[in-house]
């Protein structure tokens, strides 16, 4: 063996413990980093062919790989806004340059213009949602995604659009006997007013139904919003298809110039039976005026803002992403990973769909750092390198001796 080759030999694995070293070094600094994963470094030989009986020795080579894709420890907070991923996926974010980026850091917060922003700067990406209907997902882009901005508007108003309202009519009344109940809506401005609902027997197991607006209702038919003829069979079930009636808007409404706009009421709840005339209260949408006072996420990644009178109004559907190959991701500074060559293409989809796992509100991901294991790895690494280190100084005091040979 060359003494040469044994230097070289005795500085490759010095280096090779150092770039370990680095590794166990940014572990424990970023033990407490939300949404960190751990880099470790991995080894793997160098040989080089001998010649003449010679042995040339080789080296140390070493390859740094990222823990992506082991979840670390969940912890909780009181920010409803925070999110960790229970499963599969990522966070898909935007930087400030506009390019889209994946994390497992979920510690939003809102900035100065509404939206959510972790603490690396990057803006949470989502979808615009409407109750009940499902955005479209572009599976291999970023198409449609749009920044989640959770800016107050103050106080808010939804008006009525939709409702339900049952009732137990009584089978023995007398033809023409009219039994009233009444429903809370809300219009444009989200001013409170009261339709009544009025049950007239107008034969066995038939009956109609009509709709007033108690402000504007003057006998016979000034403020009626709507009529419908009820049918039931032997039984006492309602036979009436469609089982739902639809008001009549009124506009410029006296006093305050606001709408009330068509309000689609189900009755399908509807039924007669042998007892007393019985409202089930009836349900209605919409809201009077109120002031935002959180948020919530769902499970699902939907965005909800809350209002102080309860109501919850869904905004955005939290977009996530995967790949096949997470481990294989390229780390980017902020906690943030691009697509990489061996990372397999980008996939995006919703929480709890497919191999996506769930959000988690009001939580957030650790580091998957073992403090013990990093300490272990830096005495074993420390250890290493002074042995390499020695390998090295023999090679250099061997070399001395040659060299005062020839002296």
């Amino acid at each position: 063996m060359s003494l040469y080759g044994m230097m070289r030999t005795g500085g490759s694995g010095m280096n090779a413990q150092a770039n370990r070293l680095g590794t166990v070094a940014e572990n424990i600094a970023n033990a407490n980093t939300t949404g960190y994963k751990r880099a470790s470094t991995e080894f793997s030989s160098m040989i080089l062919p001998t010649s003449n009986g010679a042995y040339n020795s080789g080296g140390v080579e070493t390859k740094i790989r990222y823990s992506i894709s082991e979840q670390g420890p969940t912890t909780y907070t009181t920010s409803g806004t925070d999110m960790a991923i229970n499963g599969g996926g990522f966070f898909i974010v935007s930087g400030a340059n506009g390019s889209n980026l994946l994390t497992r850091a979920g510690a939003f917060t809102k900035d100065g213009d509404g939206n959510l922003v972790n603490s690396a700067g990057y803006t949470l990406m989502g979808y615009e949602y409407k109750e009940g209907v499902d955005p479209t997902v572009v599976v291999n882009g970023f198409d449609g995604l749009t920044k989640v901005n959770l800016a107050s508007q103050g106080l808010v108003a939804k008006p009525s659009t939709a409702g339900a309202m049952g009732a137990t009519l009584n089978s023995g009344d007398a033809i023409g006997k009219e039994s009233p109940t009444s429903l809370k809506v809300f219009d444009s401005q989200g001013n409170a007013r009261l339709l009544d609902f009025v049950y007239k027997k107008t034969g066995p197991n038939a009956w109609t139904v009509e709709v007033r607006d108690r402000a504007t209702y003057v006998a016979p038919s000034t403020g009626v919003l709507a009529t419908k003829a009820l049918a039931f069979d032997a039984t006492g079930q309602l036979t009436t298809n469609p089982a739902t009636l639809t008001t009549l808007p009124i506009n410029g409404l006296p006093g305050t110039g606001a709408n009330l706009g068509a309000i689609t009421i189900d009755l399908s709840k509807t039924q007669q039976l042998g007892r007393e005339f019985t409202p089930d209260g009836g349900t209605v949408d919409g809201s009077a005026p109120s002031k935002v006072t959180g948020y919530q996420i769902s499970k699902e990644g939907i965005v909800y803002v809350k209002y102080e009178n309860g109501t919850l109004d869904a905004r955005y559907r939290v977009a996530l992403a995967s790949v096949q190959s997470p481990d294989n991701l390229v780390p980017q500074s902020g906690n943030v990973y691009s697509q990489g060559v061996d990372s397999g293409v980008i996939v995006t989809g919703f929480a709890g769909s497919g191999n996506f796992g769930s959000i988690q509100s009001g939580a957030l991901e650790g580091s998957n750092v073992d403090i013990a294991n990093e300490l272990t790895a830096m005495i074993e690494s420390q250890r290493s390198y002074t042995a390499n280190s020695k390998v090295f100084q023999t090679g250099a005091d061997l070399l001395d001796v040659l060299v005062n040979l020839k002296r």
